[in-house]
């Protein structure tokens, strides 16, 4: 019954990667359609983050209240219904209205799920977990790329993705009583046992002292988001990365299909391919990534996953619209599929089990500001001179920000050890 609820749980973040990858490979065919420019995609991702971001910082109080279960199935029957208004939406305004119930839905299971699994699974069972999402996420690319090639209709292809979407907020419905019987019965925090195979008994002391001076300041903890543990140290440099990161990879996923048709002059559907590629990219890496975590310490393969996709960005640089150019794509992805599985799983142990649920919507929310920041920054940028040639530079800037604020709290936990 346990493996059954894993199961449940990646088959939801296969919901959750569905709609991320959509509009990047779709925009090219839709905004001349809606009568609008190509950087008004970039106000469309800012409402659905905005959206994201207030549903991530209440999740602590919504996932409290109603479980993880109920919340998983109601968010994907949300996102889905959301998809099915962009197939069927007379202009853009109506876009902008549909985005924000898609955002609302998709952070609330973004930080359960992160939460649950870094609480009661492994760092391997993390890395998989993201690698559904990268499921998801290539998948959708590649429907729209199909079904734009074959039919010139971009609405076929979001009502495809809807119907998927709300097929697995039906399963998800029927699996609540599963929550129920195994929930419970699951070890409170694995993570914790992990630590004594990597961590010295100085460090294991100060992280269970560090969780008692959280647990005994704190108030109830299905309560509202606590401004106070933003004083804990380390935590702002764990949300300058998560910021970062997720900088860099909406900009990827939104613009790099754009990108490579006004700038180096694909069709849509080649171009879905290079989308495609990048994602393939983060869910390879992120299944194997799962095996590597039985042989390496976390913050090596972060360490490792940055230098790759910092690989990869300069490739598309220099390659372009080349075969070269789709190997960076699959470089990026597979440099970034470690990173925020990996971030979210040192949570508990960096920061103390009792306010990991917490902390963890405090990192989705500065997550999901990056997500908000770059995309209406770059798509600004793309109704001018400058176009969209900006893209690789401001990520290849990301990167090497990510690189600097990760290494950084490594070398403050080091200390503490």
């Amino acid at each position: 019954m346990a493996r059954l609820l894993l199961t449940i749980i990646f088959l939801s973040f296969i919901s959750l990667g569905l709609p991320d990858a959509a509009l990047g490979t779709a925009w090219p065919a839709m905004y001349p359609e809606l009568g609008v420019s190509i950087g008004a995609a970039g106000m469309i991702a800012l409402v659905v983050t905005a959206g994201t971001i207030v549903s991530s910082l209440m999740s602590g109080t919504v996932l409290g209240r109603f479980g993880t279960g109920k919340v998983n199935f109601i968010s994907t029957l949300l996102t889905g219904l959301a998809l099915l208004g962009y197939a069927l939406t007379p202009s853009y305004v109506w876009i902008l209205a549909f985005a924000i119930p898609l955002g609302l839905g998709a952070g609330s299971v973004d930080a359960g799920l992160n939460s649950y699994v870094a609480m009661h699974y492994k760092a391997h069972h993390m890395n998989w977990l993201h690698s559904f999402w990268g499921m998801g996420a290539t998948l959708s690319p590649v429907i729209l790329a199909q079904i734009i090639s074959r039919t010139g209709n971009w609405r076929t292809g979001y009502q495809t993705i809807a119907t998927i979407q709300l097929i697995l907020a039906g399963v998800l419905f029927l699996s609540l009583p599963l929550w129920e019987k195994v929930g419970k019965k699951l070890p409170s925090h694995p993570a914790q046992a992990e630590i004594p195979e990597t961590t010295t008994t100085g460090e294991a002391l100060a992280l269970a002292e560090q969780d008692k001076i959280l647990s005994d300041s704190s108030q109830d903890r299905n309560g509202p988001p606590r401004l106070h543990l933003l004083k804990t140290p380390g935590l702002l440099l764990a949300l300058l990365s998560f910021f970062f990161y997720c900088g860099a990879e909406i900009s990827m996923g939104l613009w790099g299909g754009s990108f490579m048709v006004n700038v180096h002059g694909l069709a849509v559907e080649q171009a879905g391919n290079f989308v495609a590629s990048y994602f393939g990219g983060i869910m390879g890496g992120r299944f194997l990534t799962g095996f590597l975590t039985f042989r390496f310490k976390t913050d090596a393969l972060i360490r490792f996953g940055i230098f790759a996709s910092l690989l990869g960005a300069i490739l598309i640089f220099f390659a372009g619209a080349t075969a070269g150019g789709q190997i960076g794509f699959i470089l990026v992805g597979l440099g970034f599929a470690p990173v925020f599985p990996g971030m979210i799983h040192e949570t508990p142990a960096r920061f103390g089990q009792h306010h990991s649920q917490s902390i963890i919507g405090f990192q989705m929310a500065s997550a999901y500001a990056g997500t908000m920041l770059f995309p209406p920054i770059i798509g600004s940028l793309a109704t001018t001179q400058v176009s969209l040639t900006v893209l690789m530079p401001i990520v290849i800037l990301l990167i090497l920000a990510l690189w600097l604020s990760t290494e950084t709290i490594n070398r403050l936990f080091a200390r503490r050890a």
